[in-house]
């Protein structure tokens, strides 16, 4: 199991050691034993840089996910998840959703993580339906993270 972060955005102090647990405990919520995996805090300028080169999409968003993983979606199925892959997360959207949905920036890129770890797994949120069932595995993982740690903690104070 390999897990990095990068803190690449100057905007929020993050404890990358709890984020760092944090992920692994997600990991472990899916039993997924073997995964390399780097994660990418970033500002929303190098989102909207990131997003406009590999995807061709203008401005920023609050996560993207490159799957590096050799697996086939139908060889995750028949074997044990291999997870290969690098999370972008934007920071300064998380603080935009947060104000938006009433909760707070370090509980938002906690679900970016988890939101971008179900895409290697195979999830899709293109479809309506897709996106509901999705929806339910992420919160359901939100929950269950929650009674482990203290997402406010991902503040790291100075």
């Amino acid at each position: 199991m390999n897990i990095s972060i990068s803190n690449c955005q100057r905007v929020k102090k993050i404890d990358l050691r709890l984020l760092k647990k944090m992920a692994s405990a997600i990991l472990a919520e899916l039993k997924i034993e073997d995964a390399e995996i780097e994660i990418n805090l970033v500002g929303a300028k190098e989102m909207a840089e990131i997003n406009w080169q590999f995807l061709r999409h203008e401005g920023s968003t609050d996560v993207i996910t490159f799957d590096y993983s050799e697996n086939t979606r139908l060889a995750r199925t028949l074997a044990p998840p291999n997870l290969s892959g690098e999370l972008f997360i934007c920071v300064d959207d998380a603080i935009t959703h947060a104000k938006q949905f009433k909760t707070n920036w370090q509980s938002e890129i906690v679900h970016y993580i988890i939101h971008g770890i179900l895409h290697l797994l195979g999830h899709d949120d293109l479809k309506p339906a897709l996106r509901r069932k999705m929806k339910r595995k992420e919160d359901s993982l939100l929950r269950k993270l929650s009674e482990k740690f203290s997402f406010a903690q991902v503040a790291r104070q100075s």
